[in-house]
């Protein structure tokens, strides 16, 4: 078991590598809170992490690196919590020291690569109309060929030609949520009406389609039936930690939140007799 921290002063990857964090890493890093924390927009100069993960060893040599177990980031003073923690059924999560679940229901982003180019906007100028027109969704300016991934599971409750959204995708999500992808330049292979979809799935490809200026995405999150800010509407969270699993959970997560306040020495000297304090 090893520990590593790092503070931010460029980007959240550089520090990882700094604080001796492998790439896979980094990147468990990054999705543990990437439901929290959009790191094009909220990252800040001095921000920080900790994390506890496994090391692996074959006759007493290290041959590899094993999960992060434990975390905890800072970001815009705001210190979020993780433990790693497999419920009965063999489902591994990673938990708020309160037992909520790190993962939502929605992810943020539906493009790994891109910026915001249009925000959520009810009294938006149309670039092409010229006129006021109530820009309900955000666009995301992005190479044409760029993938678009679903932002939760569901099914495609509609998928062709739109008027001015072009090569259009929406998905269905339960009774209460949509999401709708347009200006498509493809859909993904396979892709037809009542199709279900994983979240993060791959759908279609940017581009330009219908009334458009240049390539983006135009995404679109509804509830109820009603246009949310994708940016900044509350995304429901995935299951919590069951009452059955309450009390191991507790026991659990106390262990490692426990040694991820350890100094580091300490926490070697807890698995390594070798060592003495």
């Amino acid at each position: 078991m090893k520990q590593a921290r790092g503070v931010i002063n460029d980007s959240l990857y550089l520090a990882g590598q700094d604080a001796g964090l492998s790439d896979r890493l980094i990147m468990q890093l990054i999705d543990i809170y990437g439901w929290d924390i959009d790191y094009r927009l909220d990252i800040r100069k001095g921000d920080s992490f900790r994390v506890i993960y496994e090391e692996i060893f074959k006759n007493r040599e290290k041959v590899a690196t094993g999960n992060i177990l434990a975390a905890e980031f800072n970001n815009q003073g705001r210190s979020i919590r993780s433990v790693r923690f497999t419920s009965a059924n063999g489902q591994v999560d990673y938990f708020t020291d309160d037992g909520a679940n790190m993962r939502k229901a929605f992810i943020r982003n539906p493009l790994d690569y891109g910026r915001i180019s249009s925000h959520f906007n009810l009294k938006r100028k149309h670039p092409v109309l010229n006129r006021i027109r109530a820009h309900k969704g955000v666009d995301y300016a992005a190479a044409t060929g760029t993938p678009i991934k679903a932002t939760g599971d569901g099914k495609v409750q509609f998928i062709g030609n739109k008027g001015g959204y072009g090569k259009t995708i929406i998905v269905k999500h339960g009774e209460k949520y949509s999401t709708l992808y347009a200006h498509m330049s493809r859909f993904r292979k396979g892709m037809k009406h009542g199709q279900p979809v994983k979240q993060g799935q791959v759908i279609g490809y940017v581009g330009k389609s219908g009334l458009a200026t240049g390539p983006h995405l135009h995404y679109e999150f509804r509830m109820n039936g009603v246009h949310r800010n994708p940016v900044t509407v509350p995304l429901p969270q995935a299951d919590s930690i069951s009452v059955a699993e309450a009390d191991e959970f507790r026991i659990h997560s106390s262990y490692l939140l426990a040694l991820l306040d350890t100094p580091d020495a300490a926490l070697l000297a807890l698995y390594d007799p070798k060592i003495s304090l």
